[in-house]
């Protein structure tokens, strides 16, 4: 993945009349022009009276480009300039994504559009998915259609969700970027900053753009990152990235195809059963990122020295990075509880799945095993959306919850266990992670009839989710004479 979409930076020399043996000098304003790198800001030449300025600015900024990447250059640059829209644009990310899907990923593979045979697979995969996991789980099939997705389809049915996730952190540089400034300075530099707001988010557009589409090229369905990223009740999977999954894993692709759609399909029963959840994690995503500061000392840097002529300066630190985790209790608080979120999330994915295909699938343990760990580690894209929105979307204690949510099957049984997604007051916190069988036992003592401690009114539980979402989340009644929790 390059750094730099549209490449502010030195363009490559350029063979002179094609002999691949003398190359044109850049400062001479005869280098060619990368494709990849249409403005070619930072070379040699400037304007006049401007830093790196020459007599021949047009020539050394756009060289030898051909009439129609000149016209596409200039394009993109007024889009850029003329932006005064959200703090990213994301007219501008679309198109990146599309572009960089359009490439192929590092391996040399391209999109290519999803034929009958695969959406077939899908959702004969999908089916079968949701009968296993009838028998591990209470909550009901949360997947009204399956459906096979190109990279493509995947970049356009899930940007409204990265929207929502990124929107709260941009907004926090489009509002830096004008308190750096001393209130004396702020009428006059208005031009400026507006400028440097619409290039802001011209360019968190172009990386986070890049990022979604890197992103398309990892993937396999629409759940990979534990957030719901695609529409409600739909499962997705994306066959081209299957298949580069399970290349060199010396499985099936037929078992490579149904583990990934088991977890595809136990993601869609937990948010779809669970109403209060997705607005849980969303929220906790929104209150780690009001807690993240501004480096507002490298922002000051880079408005003390914004050049129009270089807005490669603006990209750069927004590729580096410029938030800092406050160290308050609030942050430190709002952090626990969204990995602690991920990891509940993820780990009951992870021990229901276990469940449903162990007895069913020789590579059911080798799959998992492999999943955990790319989850653990992370990929390029998730790298980049860490750099630029401060934050990992990653459970960092997968196993943690993974081996809870089995203690709770084995003691309390699969309606017991599920029985606990009625509330986010009912889940295991983060302390509870550290003493899985401390909160196993703490709940069955909870449930004790001789016990002191109130118990559980699942009665009242069910009924107001039952309002909540219309009568569609599971069903909690139990009887209270039962520790373990069984009917």
């Amino acid at each position: 993945m390059s750094d730099t979409p549209f490449g502010f930076g030195l363009p490559p020399e350029e063979p002179e009349n094609g002999d691949e043996g003398k190359k044109k000098d850049p400062a001479s304003g005869g280098a060619g022009q990368d494709p990849a790198n249409p403005f070619g800001f930072g070379t040699g030449g400037g304007m006049p009276g401007m830093p790196g300025g020459g007599d021949n600015p047009f020539a050394a900024m756009f060289g030898n480009m051909n009439p129609n990447d000149l016209g596409a250059a200039f394009q993109q640059l007024g889009q850029m300039l003329s932006y005064e829209g959200g703090p990213v644009n994301w007219d501008m990310a679309k198109q990146i994504a599309r572009q960089t899907v359009s490439q192929g990923t590092a391996d040399g593979t391209k999109d290519a559009s999803v034929g009958p045979a695969q959406r077939t697979a899908v959702e004969e995969a999908v089916r079968l998915a949701d009968v296993w996991l009838d028998g591990v789980t209470s909550l009901p099939s949360g997947a009204g259609s399956a459906v096979a997705w190109s990279r493509a389809e995947w970049v356009e049915a899930t940007l409204p969700v990265w929207q929502e996730l990124v929107d709260p952190v941009a907004e926090r540089v489009g509002a830096a970027m004008g308190d750096v400034l001393p209130e004396e300075m702020q009428a006059m530099a208005g031009p400026l900053l507006g400028m440097m707001r619409s290039m802001g988010g011209a360019m968190f557009g172009q990386q986070i753009g890049q990022a979604v589409g890197v992103l398309a090229g990892e993937v396999v369905g629409s759940t990979d990152i534990g957030l719901p990223l695609g529409p409600a009740g739909k499962a997705a999977l994306l066959p081209l990235n299957i298949e580069a999954f399970g290349k060199d894993l010396g499985v099936p692709q037929d078992e490579v195809r149904l583990y990934l759609a088991l977890r595809e399909a136990a993601h869609q029963r937990l948010f779809a059963h669970v109403p209060w959840l997705r607005s849980h994690l969303f929220g906790a995503v929104e209150g780690y990122a009001r807690g993240i500061k501004v480096d507002t000392a490298k922002l000051e840097d880079v408005v003390g020295q914004f050049d129009p002529q270089n807005p490669e300066e603006l990209q750069n630190a927004l590729q580096q990075g410029m938030f800092q985790p406050e160290d308050t209790p609030a942050q430190k608080a709002a952090l626990a509880r969204l990995e602690t979120a991920l990891a509940l999330v993820e780990g009951w994915v992870d021990a229901v799945v276990h469940e449903a295909a162990k007895d069913r699938l020789t590579s059911a343990g080798a799959l998992r095993e492999t999943l955990r760990r790319r989850r653990a580690s992370g990929g390029p894209a998730e790298q980049t959306f860490a750099t630029l929105i401060g934050l990992e979307l990653r459970p960092r204690r997968l196993r943690d919850a993974s081996r809870l949510w089995a203690s709770l099957t084995d003691a309390r049984g699969v309606d017991g266990r599920d029985g606990l997604w009625a509330h986010p007051d009912m889940l295991p916190t983060a302390g509870d992670l550290d003493d899985p069988d401390g909160f196993v036992h703490r709940g069955e003592a909870g449930s004790d009839a001789s016990s002191d401690e109130p118990k559980l009114d699942f009665d009242a539980i069910d009924k107001m989710l039952g309002e909540a979402a219309g009568g569609s989340g599971p069903d909690l009644k139990k009887d209270d004479d039962k520790g373990d929790g069984d009917k």
